[in-house]
């Protein structure tokens, strides 16, 4: 009889068993893969703290790059990423945005991809960082648009990994979802029901030990006494995807832009809402990414077939490949 690794069988083991241990929403008691660094600022009226990951650059630098997480995930999800840049010889940063992760989970606060952004610019500002690469996967693909936008002078090249917001929801007829029904279904959300979100629209019903880390983490939110706090950030922040599409500017880039599209994604907030007719057209990733390259004046596409919604982490080495060459391109070895 073939035994499971350790790991998944805890995992295993949880998805039927409550988590008992009661952390605070700040992941206290996970442990990320670098020194977990703490901005504080204040915004609209209020101290906080972006939590964020700064791995030096091995070696001779080529830059910064920022990694910018999804709305399910925190920047620890990066460290293989950050490793391989890191050896490529680029700084790289990994913050969490307010409301996610390590950082602060602020019991008011309007989320807007306009505010992130400028959280972020002040970020590196702070650590004397002119300019970067900005990357953006999922959610983090709209801010990074976002940031680009706002800030082309101090963003070297943009890099978009199965980005959503590819498309304008409430435009092709999504319900809106008011925010108080938002924030109940945050409430009611479970491990073993976002365990099974992923497995359908992350991973294709195939799942692997490599997964298991990031529905343990969700899994502490929940469990944590603290956790209404943050289902209200977590409705906060689904409202401001849904409200603010990012589609209509992509021709307003400046900025050297690469596309990295897994061709099986078909991710499309707020599917449950929709018509049966409507959410089948929804989510169509080999379609919108097409799209999105025309749109945006001279990008670059990179489809990668077979794969979802996490091309860095269901096949790293068919991500990285496309990143490197694309960087490598754009920078050359400083001093």
């Amino acid at each position: 009889m073939k035994m499971l690794p350790f790991f998944s069988v805890l995992l295993c083991l949880s998805l039927f068993m409550p988590i008992t241990r009661a952390d605070g929403v700040r992941l206290e008691n996970f442990d990320y893969p670098f020194e977990a660094k703490v901005f504080s600022f204040e915004s609209q009226q209020q101290p906080l703290e972006m939590i964020y990951m700064d791995v030096p650059a091995a070696g001779g630098t080529k830059g910064t790059i920022v990694l910018l997480h999804g709305k399910n995930f925190s920047g620890a999800y990066w460290e293989s990423t950050a490793n391989a840049l890191s050896k490529e010889g680029f700084r790289v940063i990994m913050p969490d945005q307010i409301g996610f992760g390590k950082s602060s989970k602020p019991e008011h606060y309007q989320f807007s991809f306009h505010q992130l952004a400028t959280n972020t610019r002040a970020l590196l500002a702070e650590l004397g960082i002119e300019n970067s690469f900005i990357l953006g996967h999922s959610m983090g693909g709209m801010l990074a648009t976002r940031y680009a936008l706002m800030f082309p002078e101090n963003t070297s090249g943009l890099i978009l990994e199965n980005p959503i917001g590819l498309e304008d929801w409430l435009q092709k007829g999504v319900p809106y979802t008011p925010l108080d029904t938002a924030y109940q279904s945050e409430l009611k959300k479970t491990i073993q029901g976002i365990r099974a979100y992923q497995l359908k629209f992350y991973y294709d019903n195939q799942w692997k030990e490599a997964y298991d880390p990031w529905v343990e983490l969700l899994g502490q939110f929940i469990a944590s006494d603290e956790y209404p706090r943050m289902a209200w950030n977590q409705a906060l922040t689904f409202d401001m995807i849904i409200t603010q599409p990012v589609v209509h500017q992509f021709k307003d880039l400046k900025v050297p832009t690469l596309l990295i599209i897994g061709q099986r994604d078909r991710t499309a907030i707020g599917r449950a809402a929709a018509s049966p007719e409507l959410a089948a057209r929804l989510g169509d990733y080999p379609k919108l990414g097409r799209a999105t390259q025309a749109a945006i004046p001279d990008a670059e596409l990179v489809e990668i077939e077979g794969i979802g919604h996490l091309p860095h982490i269901e096949d790293f080495p068919r991500f990285i490949t496309p990143l490197q060459k694309f960087l490598s391109a754009r920078t050359s070895p400083q001093e």
